[in-house]
C-alpha cells in the first residue's frame, strides 16, 4: 500500500508538472503570437504611413512640375514670338510679361510644398529651378526688352536666353531625376 500511495505520489507529482510545462508552453506560444500580431499591425502601419508620405511628396512635385512648366511654356513662346515678329506694341508686351510674371510666383509658391515635403536633396533641386527660371525669365524679358527697342545688343540677348534655357532644361531634368529617387526611397522605406 505504501509502494501504491508513493506511485500514486509520484505520478500526480510527473502529471502536475508535465501540466505545468504544457501551461507554460501555451502561455509562450500565446505570448509569441500576441507579439507577432503586433509587430504585424505596427508593420501595416508603418506602409500605410510610408504610402500616404509617397502620395503627398508625389503630389507636391507634380503640381510644382505642372506650375513650372506653365511658366516655361509661356516664356517660350513670347520668347519665339519676339524672335519671330517685328517688335509689338509696348502694352501688349508688358501684359505679357506680367502673365509670365504670374505663372513664375505660382510656381514658386507650388515650390514651398516641395520644400515642406523635402528631403533636402528634393528641395535644393526645387530652390535650383526656381532659380534658373527666374534667370531665363529675366533674360527673355531684356531680349524682348532690346528686341522692342530694335537695341544692337538684342541678337546677344537672345543667345544670353538660349543659354540660359539650356541650364534651365539641366535644372528641370535634375529636379525629375532627385524627385523621383525620393519617392522610391520612400517605398523602399529609407
Amino acid at each position: 500500500m505504501l509502494g501504491t500511495a508513493l506511485g500514486a505520489s509520484l505520478t500526480a507529482i510527473i502529471a502536475a508538472r508535465t501540466e505545468n510545462r504544457r501551461q507554460a508552453a501555451l502561455e509562450r506560444q500565446q505570448a509569441q503570437q500576441v507579439l507577432t500580431q503586433r509587430n504585424t499591425q505596427a508593420l501595416e502601419v508603418r506602409v500605410e504611413h510610408l504610402r500616404w508620405r509617397r502620395d503627398r511628396r508625389q503630389s507636391a512635385y507634380l503640381d510644382f512640375l505642372d506650375a513650372v512648366d506653365a511658366a516655361d511654356r509661356a516664356n517660350q513662346l513670347y520668347f519665339r514670338d519676339r524672335r519671330a515678329a517685328a517688335p509689338e506694341p509696348v502694352p501688349l508686351q508688358q501684359a505679357r510679361v506680367a502673365e509670365i510674371r504670374h505663372l513664375f510666383k505660382d510656381a514658386e509658391q507650388r515650390g514651398n510644398r516641395v520644400l515642406l515635403e523635402g528631403p533636402s536633396g528634393v528641395a535644393e533641386a526645387a530652390r535650383k529651378l526656381i532659380g534658373v527660371q527666374a534667370d531665363l525669365v529675366r533674360e527673355v524679358r531684356e531680349f524682348g526688352q532690346a528686341h522692342a527697342a530694335a537695341a544692337e545688343d538684342a541678337h546677344e540677348r537672345a543667345r544670353a536666353a538660349e543659354a540660359t534655357g539650356l541650364s534651365y532644361m539641366a535644372a528641370h531634368h535634375e529636379f525629375i531625376d532627385v524627385a523621383c529617387a525620393a519617392l522610391d526611397e520612400v517605398i523602399d522605406g529609407n
